[in-house]
């Protein structure tokens, strides 16, 4: 008689472990979604989560709470911080460049969203409040020459339009043409923006 060897159970499959950080980046995504639609007293940690595929209690393990989770959403920190990122001489063609990437390659918002505040209550407030402190005024503090304030905000308003017509608008001629050549018309006149006049 031969005694047949058990075979081992089929191991059940292991759930693959979220990436906290991606986890995180859907999370906010999806507030800035529905903030642009809705305003904060209408959202809920369920709609996000939702948005998000997730579970709410995991946006409170990320976030702790509705008022965190939507304080980071209002904060243009993260986004000035890689949207500035280069040398005030490259700054035009890299403000350019990263926004339309950004767009193309993730369909992200660095600093677009400023476009969907809410018109009204405190939270479209503190929304544009936060825009104006966290970019256009730390744009303008690298600025030298006369009248930075206003060159900062040239500037920005050039890259918002940009970003508006690339991202919002989606108009064809400017989605069919490559970034680098876009960012060869465009860039030039952020720049002259940004550049000291003589």
């Amino acid at each position: 008689m031969t005694r047949s060897t058990p075979q081992p159970a089929a191991c059940a499959p292991v759930p693959a472990r979220r990436d906290a950080e991606a986890t995180k980046a859907a999370i906010v995504r999806a507030a800035r979604h529905l903030l642009a639609r809705h305003a904060h007293t209408d959202i809920t940690l369920k709609a996000v989560a939702e948005r998000a595929g997730v579970s709410p209690p995991l946006v409170l393990k990320y976030f702790g709470s509705k008022d965190a989770l939507f304080a980071q959403v209002m904060s243009f920190e993260a986004d000035a911080e890689t949207v500035l990122d280069a040398p005030l001489e490259d700054l035009g063609r890299h403000m350019v460049q990263h926004l339309l990437t950004s767009q193309a390659e993730r369909g992200a918002d660095p600093i677009l969203r400023i476009v969907y505040a809410p018109l009204h209550r405190e939270h479209g407030y503190v929304l544009r409040s936060n825009f104006r402190t966290q970019v256009v005024r730390r744009l303008g503090e690298r600025l030298s020459g006369p009248d930075a304030g206003l060159r900062a905000e040239l500037a920005v308003g050039m890259l918002l339009g940009l970003g508006v017509m690339y991202g919002i608008a989606r108009g064809p001629h400017l989605r069919a043409t490559a970034i680098p050549e876009i960012t060869d018309r465009y860039a030039p006149a952020l720049q002259a923006c940004l550049t000291p006049p003589e």
